[in-house]
Formats: C-alpha cells, sequence, structure tokens
C-alpha cells in the first residue's frame, strides 16, 4: 500500500504535468516575476484539484462499499484500509488549507519569501513543495527549536 506522502507527491507531480505551457521558472530570471507566479498559481490550483477529485473517489467508494464484511478477519483488514483512507484525506483536507494560504500569499505579494527572515525561498524548493513558507535554513532551525521543547 502506498504511503501518504507518496500519494502527495504523485499529486502533485501529475498537477505539475497538467498546467502545461511549457514553462518552468528558471533561477537566471526575476525572483517572483509574473510568469513566476502564475507558474505557481496554476500548479497550486491543479493540485489542489487532483486532491478534491481524488477526496471524491474515496466519498463514492466508502457509499457504494460494503459495510459488513462476513469474515471478521476481512472486516477487520476492510476498516484498517478505510481508516488509512481515511487519515490519508484528512491530511490532504490539512494540505488543501496549506495550498488556499499559498495562493492568497501570492495576491498578496507575499508568495516566495520566508516568513521569518524575508528572504527569498528559492525555486527549487518552491518546485519540490509549492507551499513552503520557509527558507531551508529557518525550517531546520524551527524543526531544532520544537525538537528542544518537545524533549523537555
Amino acid at each position: 500500500m502506498a504511503t501518504a506522502l507518496t500519494d502527495d507527491i504523485d499529486i502533485l507531480a501529475t498537477a505539475k504535468r497538467n498546467i502545461g505551457g511549457g514553462y518552468v521558472p528558471a533561477d537566471d530570471e526575476p525572483y517572483m516575476s509574473d510568469a513566476q507566479l502564475d507558474y505557481f498559481r496554476r500548479l497550486l490550483q491543479a493540485w489542489k484539484r487532483s486532491i478534491l477529485d481524488a477526496s471524491a473517489g474515496t466519498l463514492q467508494q466508502l457509499q457504494d462499499g460494503p459495510l459488513r464484511e462476513p469474515d471478521l478477519n476481512d472486516r477487520a483488514s476492510s476498516e484498517t484500509d478505510w481508516g488509512i483512507e481515511l487519515r490519508t484525506r484528512d491530511r490532504q483536507r490539512k494540505l488543501i488549507a496549506k495550498i488556499d494560504s499559498a495562493i492568497r500569499r501570492i495576491e498578496e505579494g507575499e508568495y516566495g519569501y520566508c516568513e521569518v527572515t524575508g528572504e527569498p525561498i528559492g525555486i527549487g524548493r518552491l518546485q519540490a513543495r509549492p507551499i513552503a513558507t520557509m527558507t531551508v535554513e529557518a525550517q531546520e532551525a524551527h524543526e531544532r527549536r520544537e525538537k528542544v521543547s518537545r524533549d523537555d
């Protein structure tokens, strides 16, 4: 069974293929130019659509699927599978909120810049994680602080 992270990566890769146009942001062009902002807006919207489409399929399967399996082992297996599927959809629901936030940052002119340092996040990082809000360095520092406070 595929992991939720693998599903997210696959959905993002599909969204990248679906936005078309052939344009891919490059490091040698002005940072957060109109073309780059348009690319990331379309990418985020396509990613959101893909997640919503997958969610609709899950809902349909839940409605159509058998409620009770005759065998206890089959029932336990089905319930485990549905539990995993529902947790994945819950995770994707949270991801949609982050996508909406990224689209809002594009509209407000804040997209692509670290919310901690104000420095550019970087095209490569945004290509890999379009919802990123921090530079790699700021994210690592945040995670170290989080780990220290969790260990206390």
